[in-house]
């Protein structure tokens, strides 16, 4: 079997909290990042700063109606024991969420891209993306050459993220040349593979798409220190 998804519900209420076996506490906060205009509906989520523009990532198989889509993040503030407060706090993107419908999810399922199988999958397996540059994002696929600026090391995509915190985001960024958007934020505790996951209600219809980047532990396991 493959990985079996967590409780995102409690992910994206903010006030959640965790503690790690450290004893290092977790609280969640909800971050906006505006809305994502998907003028195809047909979704990609991979690390900008590797893939973008280089045509090797696809949309997922499963497309939404076009249109403008909330983008959110469940950001945990991090505190070990007895650490004083702090004017910069510790802050993980521990998921993050593009919203299609304001109603209950009541079923997941891995988002996948075109030839993934999940009846393959064994254990804890999932398919996900790839992060080499400690980022993730969401963008419709006609934003795909967008942002050529960003090959470059320049950019507005580039700017989101400049200044001395390295905002963790979500920011929405858009082309000044063409007027697409993607939105990014940082990918928990940096590279390694992440999956998303197609949320639905109960009628059958998605509700989300979410990333997990394994900062916050399920609130029905035990929580493990991070690697």
């Amino acid at each position: 079997m493959p990985m079996s998804p967590r409780d995102y519900t409690w992910l994206f209420t903010p006030g959640s909290t965790f503690t790690y076996e450290s004893g290092t506490t977790g609280v969640i906060r909800l971050a906006g990042g505006g809305e994502l205009d998907l003028p195809t509906g047909r979704v990609v989520a991979c690390d900008p700063f590797v893939h973008l523009g280089t045509g090797d990532v696809e949309p997922f198989t499963v497309a939404v109606a076009p249109g403008r889509y909330r983008v959110e993040a469940a950001v945990a503030t991090l505190t070990r024991p007895d650490e004083p407060p702090s004017d910069r706090p510790h802050l993980r993107v521990a998921a993050a969420r593009l919203v299609i419908r304001d109603e209950p999810t009541t079923t997941w399922e891995l988002a996948l891209l075109p030839g993934q199988d999940p009846a393959g999958l064994k254990g804890d397996e999932f398919f996900g993306y790839g992060v080499d540059a400690g980022t993730g994002c969401f963008y419709d696929a006609s934003a795909e050459k967008a942002f050529p600026e960003a090959r470059e090391d320049e950019g507005p995509l580039w700017d989101a993220f400049e200044g001395s915190d390295w905002s963790v985001g979500p920011h929405l960024v858009t082309s000044p040349a063409t007027g697409h958007s993607l939105a990014a934020f940082t990918s928990g505790w940096g590279d390694g593979c992440y999956p998303t996951w197609t949320g639905r209600s109960a009628a059958g219809e998605v509700t989300c798409f979410v990333t997990d980047f394994f900062v916050a532990p399920d609130p029905s396991e035990a929580p493990a220190d991070p690697v």
